[in-house]
C-alpha cells in the first residue's frame, strides 16, 4: 500500500466518510469460541460488502458446518477460525480483504477493507497493527512458566526474532541455540 492509504480511506464507503462515520462502528468484534447467535458475522459481513456497493451473494457461513461434518472433529474455538478463512476467501473474490486488528486478546475485532485485491500493510487501529486475515502478526506473543522456579513469563517479538538461548532470571535454560523450547518448557497457548 502507498502511504496515502489509511485505514479509513479502506474499511468506510465514501457516503460514511462524507457523514463522518468513525472506524469504531464498522468494527465487529467476536470472542474466539465463536459468535454470540449464529449469522452474527455473515451479517455483518454482507453488510460491509454493500456499503461499498456490491452484492454478497457467496457469504455463506453454513459452509464450514457442511465440511466440519466430513472432516475431523473441531475443537473448541476452530469453527470461527474456519469462519473467517471462508469469509476471507469470498471477500477476496469481491475485491475486499478481511482485516483483523492485532489487539492481544482472545477477541477478534475484525473490519472488511475494499482493496481491490491488494494486500494491505501498514495498517494501525488504536495504535494496533492491522493485517489481512491469515497474513502472519507482525510481533508474536509468547509465554510460558519457568519449569523450575514457576515464574510467568512473557515476550512480544518482532516475527522474524526468536528466543534462542533465553533463560529465566533464576537460570533455567528456556530455549536452545535454534529458539525451540527445550524439554520441560510449555508455551501456553
Amino acid at each position: 500500500m502507498t502511504e496515502p492509504d489509511v485505514l479509513e480511506e479502506l474499511v468506510l464507503a465514501p457516503g460514511e466518510r462524507a457523514r463522518g462515520v468513525r472506524v469504531d462502528s464498522v468494527v465487529f468484534a467476536m470472542d474466539w469460541t465463536g459468535e454470540e447467535h449464529p449469522g452474527q458475522l455473515a451479517e455483518f459481513v454482507a453488510g460491509r460488502v454493500r456499503a461499498f456497493g456490491a452484492e454478497p451473494t457467496d457469504v455463506d457461513t453454513d459452509a464450514d458446518h457442511r465440511d466440519a461434518e466430513s472432516g475431523p472433529a473441531l475443537g473448541r474455538g476452530d469453527l470461527p477460525v474456519r469462519r473467517l478463512d471462508h469469509l476471507s476467501a469470498v471477500l477476496a473474490g469481491l475485491g475486499c480483504t478481511l482485516m483483523v486488528v492485532d489487539n492481544g486478546t482472545d477477541t477478534y475485532e475484525l473490519l472488511v477493507a475494499l482493496t481491490g485485491g491488494r494486500e494491505p500493510a501498514g495498517l494501525t487501529h488504536h495504535g494496533l497493527p492491522v493485517r489481512a486475515w491469515g497474513s502472519e502478526p507482525e510481533q508474536t506473543l509468547v509465554s510460558l512458566n519457568c519449569p523450575n522456579c514457576s515464574s510467568m513469563l512473557v515476550w512480544e517479538l518482532p516475527a522474524d526474532q526468536t528466543l534462542a538461548d533465553e533463560r529465566c532470571d533464576c537460570g533455567t535454560a528456556l530455549f536452545d541455540a535454534t529458539g525451540l523450547p527445550l524439554p520441560g518448557v510449555t508455551l501456553h497457548d
